[in-house]
């Protein structure tokens, strides 16, 4: 009686396995923004996120606004394919993303009107060491430019960026899933006007010396922060009346993906093969043993039909539970990757050496 129970428990193990695997952890975690404490700055960790307490608006302009940044940060690593920050509106949330992709600095855009329409402008070279890097990107009437620490290395003719920088600011992440950027933030500043290359110099140099960028008055600050409260939960604006930053408690997405289409998760990288493979290769005990289960145990009609039909309902249950938690991504992508798994697990018990080994530990 006890081993005519034993594949009915392998398969009750594998389905629970694959359920853990899929939605661990049940909550959020704790949101992972700690203060440097010796210095002015946070440490942001695998899940941190800051946001800004209010949203930032486009100052009235003839034509196109402009726009410009300023961020002091360290990198925690050379190898990531994550978020810096981002500006957010439930109308178009992936409006404007900084982020680094290994030793590139990527800003990507989209427009409300097109949000299949997505442009990238960027530069390399500027992450290849853990070591801290002083970033500037300045938009004007006819281009837009990228400096790091204080010197020009790349110029983009045509391109303004100017109405994106608009919404609510989130830090660390994407605000549509999970990228999260991991490093040390020791200051952020944002301007409604085109920076002269001679004020990206001096902010360089006092903020790197004096931890503050030295400001003439003329750069139209909308929000400078210096990070030196070190202690609490709010990143004060030193340009008053001003938006304060906020670091939540817990990790939270502002706008959790549902079953994001596959070819919208698509990623260039190397870690999204492995999120492929694993997603494949998880599934085939799932395909094995319940097909073999429902062929000689418990026979059915269909058996194989059945089980592929069973790996896509475990797969899409995951992914819908996945759209409420914060560290997990709700997708397209697993579902096909996880049936797919399914059925080559159907397909390695066609095996007659596969069944014959099996026979043997049942």
């Amino acid at each position: 009686m006890i081993r005519a129970r034993i594949p009915g428990l392998i398969c009750i193990l594998v389905l629970a396995g694959i359920l853990v695997a899929g939605l661990v952890p049940f909550e959020r975690p704790r949101n992972a923004v700690t203060w440097l404490g010796n210095e002015n700055g946070v440490r942001l960790g695998r899940h941190g996120t800051i946001w800004s307490s209010g949203a930032f608006a486009v100052a009235d302009a003839q034509g196109e606004p402009s726009c410009s940044l300023e961020l002091w940060l360290q990198p925690g690593s050379t190898s990531a394919s994550t978020t810096l920050l981002a500006f957010y509106t439930p109308e178009n949330p992936l409006q404007f993303l900084l982020q680094q992709y290994r030793a590139l600095l990527i800003l990507t855009r989209q427009t409300r009107a097109d949000q299949n329409q997505t442009q990238i402008i960027g530069t390399d070279g500027v992450f290849l060491r853990t070591e801290p890097v002083f970033i500037t990107i300045t938009s004007g009437a006819d281009r837009s430019s990228m400096y790091v620490d204080g010197n020009l290395v790349r110029s983009f003719p045509g391109i303004r960026i100017g109405k994106e920088c608009a919404g609510k600011l989130v830090i660390g992440t994407s605000p549509a899933g999970k990228s999260n950027w991991s490093g040390k933030l020791k200051g952020l500043a944002f301007y409604q006007q085109e920076l002269t290359a001679e004020e990206v110099l001096r902010h360089y140099q006092t903020w790197t010396t004096q931890g503050r960028p030295g400001l003439s008055g003329n750069e139209h600050a909308i929000g400078v922060y210096l990070f030196d409260e070190r202690a609490g939960n709010v990143v004060h604006n030193d340009v008053r009346p001003g938006i304060d930053l906020y670091i939540p408690n817990r990790f939270t997405v502002l706008h959790q993906q549902f079953l994001e289409p596959f070819w919208k998760e698509f990623k260039p990288s190397l870690s999204y093969w492995e999120d492929i493979f694993v997603n494949i290769v998880g599934f085939i005990p799932l395909g094995f043993f319940f097909c073999a289960y429902w062929s000689s145990v418990r026979p059915i009609k269909h058996p194989s039909l059945t089980t592929v039909v069973l790996g896509l309902a475990v797969s899409l249950t995951i992914e819908v539970l996945q759209s409420y938690l914060p560290t997990r991504d709700s997708g397209t992508t697993d579902l096909i990757t996880n049936t797919l798994g399914t059925f080559l697990g159907v397909r390695l018990y066609a095996w007659n050496t596969a069944r014959a080994l099996l026979a043997k530990l049942y």
